[in-house]
């Protein structure tokens, strides 16, 4: 099967007289995949272990673990903890982001850039939340 991007299927959707035809051509495109088992994949396909993304997230224990369970739903900034925590590139982040609901990450708002910039250039939480800190903007967590 060959795999088609946002803006393809994006693009079709533009171009389709009736949605019917649209979804059963498409549906196997289209993600049903959890937040947490999100969390879960990419764990295993980066061959991490849970206690050490929670470690690196720099959240309570017991919070992280609920996160990465689906117990529970974090606001966005603690789930930038767990993108962090798992080293993940921006692509990878902004997937994160919108499987959860949230808005992805724009580079023009300044907390997103800093931590746009921190995913780039592979720092961990703390250090972005030292350079959050010192540009006036709210942490991480």
């Amino acid at each position: 099967m060959e795999k088609k991007d946002t803006s393809k299927i994006l693009e079709e959707l533009n171009l389709c007289p009736d949605f019917r035809n649209f979804y059963d051509e498409n549906k196997e495109y289209l993600t049903n995949t959890g937040l947490s088992e999100l969390i879960e994949g990419l764990i295993a396909s980066k061959g991490l272990k849970r206690a050490d993304v929670v470690k690196r997230s720099e959240l309570a224990e017991t919070y992280a673990y609920q996160i990465i369970s689906g117990k529970r739903l974090p606001e966005r900034p603690k789930l930038l903890c767990i993108a962090f925590a798992l080293g993940l590139t921006l692509d990878e982040t902004q997937k994160l982001l919108k499987t959860a609901g949230y808005a992805p990450l724009y580079v023009k708002l300044p907390f997103d850039c800093i931590v746009t910039y921190g995913l780039i250039k592979g720092l961990t939480v703390i250090e972005t939340n030292e350079m959050l800190f010192r540009y006036g903007e709210h942490t991480l967590g």
